[in-house]
């Protein structure tokens, strides 16, 4: 993990960058990651290499083959080191920011793209005692273990590399914001997570974005980040993950370096502020205005 990320930059139209930027982690396994200039989201697609199969896990947050080329980039990739074997791409979950190259990938010959939904999820990897189960991908002598982890979404996927020891855990735990729709799911999934890492070793947990920089501030938007911080994380973090969950309110918290947040529910609550806001603007203004009308009438 030796490697600098691309920063993106304060003028993207006049600094031209990259669309995505490729770490070699090994022989069989890239790290790629989308330029902040072209999505603020930035996030973090893996593909790891088999001997019959090749796995690309997320497809990023565009779609426009033009500006994102990431299936002429991912076949380069096979291409480079040989390969010639079925690509099956998968998602940690169905947000579009990891799966809107999708289309890039359908038209491919020997390339298979598994939905997003709970019902496709469940089916494809053998997950029939959902979230409980763990279902596995043979790439040819390299194994992927495939855990449920709902609580970010119903259908939330990480994965776990046997050669590696690389754990992809996606939207459910990564440096900066956890976003979490399902509190209790959340929790349960952390504490399924720890139980699993603690019978296998974890070199490095890797998600799908950086949102901290070096200083441990949270980080959102923008097409420039120069101080970020690294990208992994340690199996210490994900044992220490239900301890965070646990006692999360449903809104907002902060527990150390993460922000725990419920999207949907702070929206609402912002929705009802507004209109809260709203009828006493209107309630003033039409005071206001009787008052006027009343000293009208009076001169």
């Amino acid at each position: 993990m030796d490697v600098h990320w691309n920063p993106g930059s304060s003028d993207c139209s006049k600094n031209p960058q990259p669309p995505i930027q490729v770490h070699r982690y090994n022989a069989q396994t890239f790290i790629l990651r989308e330029n902040l200039c072209a999505t603020y989201e930035a996030p973090f697609i893996y593909l790891l290499l088999g001997k019959s199969k090749a796995l690309l896990i997320d497809t990023g947050a565009v779609a426009d083959a033009r500006a994102m080329p990431l299936a002429q980039t991912v076949m380069s990739l096979m291409a480079d080191v040989g390969l010639k074997v079925p690509l099956i791409v998968v998602h940690t979950h169905g947000h579009l920011d990891h799966r809107s190259g999708d289309e890039q990938f359908r038209a491919l010959p020997d390339v298979e793209v598994v939905a997003t939904d709970l019902e496709s999820v469940k089916s494809r990897f053998g997950l029939a005692d959902w979230p409980n189960s763990i279902g596995q991908i043979d790439l040819g002598d390299r194994v992927i273990d495939v855990i449920p982890t709902p609580g970010h979404t119903a259908s939330h996927l990480a994965y776990y590399d046997r050669q590696t020891g690389l754990f992809f855990s996606g939207d459910f735990l990564l440096p900066g914001r956890l976003l979490i729709g399902d509190s209790a799911a959340d929790l349960a999934s952390a504490r399924r997570v720890a139980e699993f890492v603690e019978q296998h070793p974890v070199t490095y947990v890797l998600g799908g974005h950086i949102e901290l920089d070096k200083f441990g501030k949270t980080i959102v938007g923008g097409h420039y980040r120069p101080n970020e911080r690294p990208l992994e994380l340690t199996k210490q973090d994900l044992l220490a993950l239900p301890g965070i969950v646990k006692g999360f309110n449903g809104f907002y918290a902060k527990r150390g370096v993460y922000v725990l947040m419920n999207q949907n529910r702070i929206l609402i609550l912002m929705g009802v502020a507004a209109v809260f806001v709203l009828v006493a603007i209107i309630l003033i203004l039409r005071a206001i205005w009787r008052r006027f009308r009343s000293r009208a009438a009076t001169t």
